[in-house]
């Protein structure tokens, strides 16, 4: 399971290189497929779909899946990365400096979050055409707008697979560790009305939506159902993202808006989380009122951003994925996590994916570096898992 490592960085940076933000991965797409046709894949073998079509952020390309029917017998296999990176990529020129790939630039973040798992999807999928190596049917799968809610593979045209049976994602940090499980999470989007009136002249006419947001979160802090959510056997978290609200010190607060978040690996304890929260606001906003008695009003809508998944260590494609780990010369664990990976989605349509690091460290950050020899460990892997070997 030798690759060429000069290619593989060299293909790590290049793709590295091209903008590509979320809803913006048409020239990443386009440059992947060229990759392909020129190593030999047919162009009848890749395909767009429509996920962009379908999700609220529109976007310029939908996922790339591209299905090779393999030389040898055996379940189809899957591997895939997400081809979007976060706003602070944008514009990024990576430099290596030894063992790390950094950005030029103190400005912006690398994007090896995730041009290197679409590199080592790349990589492990052309080193076995160009050193001629047998192989089982094989899915690639790209997916667009990960880092915006998920929404490449929660929008996926799953038919277009081909039924792929072992599914591999590559996206995170430690090449020996094997995600096995992710939390599930919900979108909470919180409208509070006041009644605006003059704070000086007539304070009394009016309701602070500012107050009752305050005395909501007061309850919600309180009751420990804010922050790290311990409830007997149960954990999960939430939190108050983003609050906006007010114009002016003169006028009584008459708008906030906020938008939060709760998360748990348990779906039901989740929706308690989310339960106690719509309790809260309400209990807030009819408690609040002007000389009058008028009271403010409340807008709660709720979103499941993707459900909580778990596979069985003892599951095939866990196996398989700790096998070819170990054969590279890694110490493979099974592992949960508590963000959100598109195998969040890939399992509720059906195909369980183990998620593997590819040596990214302090995504999302001005910090961020790729680790090569993590990198090339993974490109390793995913050669062994694309042939079987």
């Amino acid at each position: 399971m030798q690759v060429n490592d000069d290619k593989a960085i060299r293909r790590v940076l290049d793709l590295i290189s091209i903008q590509g933000g979320s809803g913006n991965e048409l020239d990443v797409s386009n440059w992947i497929q060229k990759q392909l046709t020129d190593a030999g894949v047919p162009e009848s073998a890749i395909t767009i779909d429509t996920a962009n079509k379908k999700s609220p952020a529109g976007g310029n390309t939908g996922n790339l899946i591209v299905k090779l029917k393999g030389t040898i017998k055996g379940p189809r296999r899957l591997l895939m990365a997400h081809m979007d990176t976060v706003p602070l990529c944008v514009g990024c020129q990576p430099v290596r400096e030894g063992d790390w790939i950094r950005p030029k630039s103190k400005d912006t973040a690398l994007g090896g979050d995730n041009r290197a798992g679409c590199a080592v999807v790349l990589t492990a999928i052309l080193e076995t055409l160009k050193q001629k190596l047998d192989y089982p049917p094989l899915t690639l799968l790209f997916t667009v707008q990960e880092e915006t809610g998920l929404r490449g593979a929660r929008y996926l045209n799953s038919a277009k697979l081909g039924k792929p049976e072992l599914c591999f994602n590559w996206d995170g940090r430690d090449p020996n560790s094997l995600i096995v499980g992710a939390v599930g999470a919900n979108n909470l989007q919180i409208r509070i009305e006041g009644i605006a009136s003059h704070a000086g002249a007539h304070p009394e006419d009016g309701v602070n939506a500012a107050v009752i947001a305050s005395l909501a979160m007061a309850q919600l802090q309180k009751g420990g159902w804010h922050g790290l959510v311990r409830k007997g056997k149960h954990r999960g978290s939430s939190n108050l993202g983003i609050i906006r609200g007010g114009d002016a010190t003169n006028v009584v607060m008459p708008l906030v808006t906020i938008q939060a978040e709760a998360r748990s690996h348990d779906s039901q304890f989740r929706q308690q989380i989310v339960a106690a929260w719509r309790d809260a606001f309400e209990t807030a906003t009819d408690s609040v009122t002007n000389a009058s008695g008028q009271y403010g009003s409340l807008k709660f809508v709720e979103d499941v951003r993707y459900e909580p998944f778990r596979i069985d260590d003892s599951s095939e494609c866990v196996q398989i994925a700790k096998a070819v780990s170990e054969a590279v010369g890694l110490k493979p664990r099974p592992q949960v996590c508590d963000g959100g990976l598109d195998a969040n989605w890939m399992a509720a349509h059906g195909f369980p994916t183990v998620t593997l690091g590819c040596g990214q460290h302090d995504i999302h950050t001005v910090k961020e570096r790729l680790y090569v020899p993590d990198y090339l460990a993974a490109c390793r892997v995913g050669l062994g898992l694309a042939t079987g070997t």
